[in-house]
């Protein structure tokens, strides 16, 4: 089993004490990076999208109450996700790359060489590119058979284009902004 060999070898080659001192690095290194990014999304949870969009009034306790609850759901939808016997990790790590390529990428490429992207273009674009990934998972092939990043980028990328287009042009303060920041 690809997803069990490392602690195998490890028991197999290894004295036990040194075999148990690299499960536990192994264990450790899992641990910090899941702590790691459950304290990054409840921060952008609680901070970014509830304090910035929802409730800009919203006080310390209330945003502590909004972080905890995103922790407890973030946790419950990786224990349902880890439940799924058929997957393995280069899966589910495979798919949320795609998910992230698809949702953000075009916004980053887009703001670093492209002026005239606007916020609503942005948005448009991680909503399309995200959704479009998530729709495109659903289907399997004939015209489907592509990895999601590509429809996805694709898309967004249109998105971001028409949207900004569309809308008003960004102000002359945030035009010598990007124009001084911008890689040349």
């Amino acid at each position: 089993n690809p997803e069990t060999v490392f602690l195998a070898l490890s028991q197999a080659l290894f004295n036990p004490w040194i075999a148990g001192i690299l499960l536990a690095a192994v264990l450790a290194a899992i641990m910090s990076t899941v702590s790691s990014q459950l304290l990054v999304s409840s921060s952008v949870i609680a901070e970014d999208f509830w304090k910035r969009l929802l409730r800009p009034q919203a006080e310390a306790k209330e945003l502590l109450r909004v972080g905890r609850l995103s922790v407890a759901a973030i946790s419950i939808v990786a224990f349902l996700l880890a439940l799924d016997r058929e997957s393995t990790v280069l899966s589910l790590v495979a798919y949320a790359w795609a998910g992230f390529g698809a949702a953000f990428g075009p916004v980053v490429l887009f703001s670093l060489f492209w002026q005239r992207m606007t916020r609503n273009g942005a948005l448009a674009g991680m909503i399309v590119g995200a959704a479009t990934f998530i729709v495109w998972k659903q289907f399997s092939g004939g015209l489907f058979d592509v990895y999601e990043i590509l429809p996805g980028f694709i898309l967004a990328s249109a998105a971001i284009f028409v949207v900004s287009i569309a809308g008003r042009a960004p102000s002359a303060e945030v035009l010598a902004m990007h124009a001084s920041v911008a890689p040349r």
